[in-house]
């Protein structure tokens, strides 16, 4: 067996063994962050965004650096690389047109870390689009719907776009309870009904400010919203402590709102047409 060849197996077995180090590395640093961002969120309570954002950016600086060196270890390669380095010029503009979308995701998403407009976990709306923010990578967010599908979205895209965070800051929800009723119907019982129900729910929570409550504001205020065509409208403030809750708050309150109006002969009107049938003149 020849020098050269002896060489060559050394060289492929360092090749290789280098390449074993970087997966078998990046997959240790993935355990850890893994491992860290649970105890993180399990039991302090913190925010995994900038780990789990951290936990990408490592593993592909990891793999990037395991592969240059075991390129630069094999001879043949090396050669190929300083070949393609001979043409820089016309490759970096190459690779300048085909990475700005990537680099621009890149940015963004360290962006997005940085200020920080969402959170894993936070609740956001994006367009037509409701879900629960699950992961932020070097290139995109990912989104997960409420029938449990994943929305992959550029990080470049989702941080031009506008954003409904229902969790940045205060995770509090006030929801808009909209009825109509007759006019026959009693207006002071049918306020009061809704007031009830919505105070006695035991996902209803009091939303007054300090100064609400020194100035003596109803803990669920009920107004006359409009007077319609066939309906008098009224709107009642729920307040519940998450958008899960307030959802649920809802959906509830809609049913024994509903149930109490036809207990208390409340009537909740609904369209009437009129038809009014000519009848032709004879001709005489």
């Amino acid at each position: 067996m020849g020098d050269q060849t002896i060489e060559l197996i050394t060289n492929v077995g360092i090749f290789i063994g280098i390449l074993t180090v970087t997966v078998l590395t990046a997959y240790l640093v993935n355990r850890f962050f893994k491992r860290l961002i649970h105890q993180s969120t399990e039991f302090m309570q913190n925010d995994p965004t900038n780990y789990l954002f951290f936990r990408h950016a490592i593993t592909a600086m990891i793999y990037i650096v395991g592969i240059s060196i075991a390129i630069f270890v094999m001879p043949n390669l090396r050669a190929l690389a300083s070949s393609l380095l001979a043409g820089a010029g016309i490759l970096a503009v190459a690779i300048g047109f085909a990475s700005q979308q990537a680099l621009s995701n890149i940015i963004s998403g360290l962006f997005i870390v940085i200020f920080r407009p969402f959170r894993i976990n936070d609740r956001v709306s994006l367009r037509d689009m409701v879900g629960i923010i699950e992961d932020i990578t070097l290139r995109h967010t990912v989104i997960r719907d409420f029938e449990n599908r994943r929305i992959i979205i550029p990080n470049a895209v989702i941080s031009d776009d506008v954003i409904i965070n229902a969790s940045i800051s205060d995770e509090r929800i006030c929801r808009r309870m909209d009825f109509g009723i007759s006019y026959d119907s009693d207006l002071k019982l049918a306020k009061s009904i809704i007031r009830d129900e919505i105070a006695n729910h035991p996902l209803s929570i009091d939303g007054r400010t300090d100064i609400q409550i020194e100035m003596g504001e109803d803990v669920v205020p009920v107004r006359v919203l409009s007077l319609g065509d066939s309906s008098v409208n009224l709107r009642g403030w729920a307040w519940a402590n998450s958008a899960a809750e307030a959802f649920l708050l809802e959906c509830d309150l809609y049913e024994s709102v509903k149930l109490r109006f036809d207990k208390e002969g409340i009537e909740i009107p609904f369209p009437h047409r009129t038809i009014v049938q000519k009848v032709p003149k004879s001709k005489s």
